[in-house]
């Protein structure tokens, strides 16, 4: 069954940027040798971001200039982008420019996922109007050995205990990842993804 997923990078101390919104501390982390995200978005289907999220890619992949860099990285994938302001598309990408109800852009991705994964690639506000409608089903964290302090938080709203079990742990270069299920502990006692993870057991799959 699809699953809407939230993957993210993120502090030990739960932020996604730093108070200046850079993502400079990332960049300074060893990733190893894998590569996660590869392996996680062959199973998506569509994907979101919000504006903020969208312009650090502009900026950060220059993909205004060389569209070709949007493409290796998300290939034909469709995409929303959630904002009030106008921003310049990508040339020849599969972006949609939406606002408002999340719930009306959560469908139109499903129907164009064709049975994969919908991905909620951020920012923590965007992704918290999904929980709000419970419609986040997973959550995959990449967190880095840095804290922060301050910046934009990983997830700005309260999920208890009992909404949130561990599905999978990995190391990875210098990161832990941890797959988390979402949902009340009722839901998650049939989730797919909450059956006892073996030794080898792989945070993406």
């Amino acid at each position: 069954m699809p699953k809407t997923q939230y993957y993210a990078a993120t502090s030990i101390d739960g932020f996604i940027a730093d108070e200046h919104n850079s993502l400079e501390w990332l960049m300074d982390v060893d990733g190893g040798s894998e590569n996660p995200f590869g392996g996680f978005f062959a199973g998506v289907g569509a994907f979101c971001m919000g504006a903020n999220t969208y312009e650090w890619v502009l900026e950060n992949d220059n993909v205004l200039a060389e569209p070709r860099n949007w493409h290796d990285l998300y290939g034909d994938v469709p995409c929303w982008v959630f904002g009030s302001r106008e921003l310049p598309l990508v040339p020849d990408a599969n972006i949609f420019m939406v606002s408002g109800d999340v719930q009306r852009v959560h469908e139109a991705m499903h129907v164009a996922a064709k049975g994969k994964n919908v991905w909620l690639a951020g920012g923590g506000d965007l992704v918290g109007q999904f929980v709000d409608h419970g419609l986040l089903d997973e959550i995959i964290l990449g967190i880095a050995p840095t804290l922060l302090g301050a910046g934009v938080q990983l997830l700005p709203r309260h999920l208890s205990s009992q909404e949130l079990i561990l599905t999978g742990a990995a190391a990875v270069g210098r990161f832990a990842y941890l797959t988390y299920a979402v949902g009340t502990i009722a839901g998650l006692r049939h989730h797919p993804s909450t059956a006892r993870p073996s030794r080898q057991h792989a945070v993406l799959s």
